[in-house]
């Protein structure tokens, strides 16, 4: 009996240290959000809106898993394809014009793989 006793102890104790380090997967609708205000700048240019830039860094932030950065690429593919008049060219340059550095190319043939 003390050893099941032990056993639920330990199990118990693993959750409680586990459970807060578990993270939920970034969504399509966190991404929009995040972007949303960045738009008209993808589509007509000028300078970045703040809201746009501020925007950009909490996804590259929010991004942190191999999981999550797959996810944020094909909803920004996505909403490429879906929006009209977003410029390729603007949209590459973007993540460097908010101060964001990211390993890879922001283009609508991106393998997000």
């Amino acid at each position: 009996m003390a050893g099941l006793k032990l056993i639920c102890g330990l199990v118990l104790l693993c959750m409680l240290v586990v459970e807060p380090m578990a993270t939920t997967a970034l969504t399509c609708g966190q991404v929009a959000s995040q972007t949303a205000s960045c738009i008209r700048y993808l589509q007509r240019g000028g300078n970045p809106p703040v809201t746009c830039c501020n925007g950009v860094r909490n996804l590259n932030r929010q991004a942190r898993t191999t999981r999550d950065r797959q996810t944020a690429c094909r909803c920004l593919q996505t909403a490429a394809r879906t929006i009209s008049g977003i410029n390729a060219k603007l949209a590459a340059g973007l993540p460097a014009k908010c101060g964001v550095k990211i390993p890879y190319k922001i283009s609508p043939s991106t393998n997000c793989n």
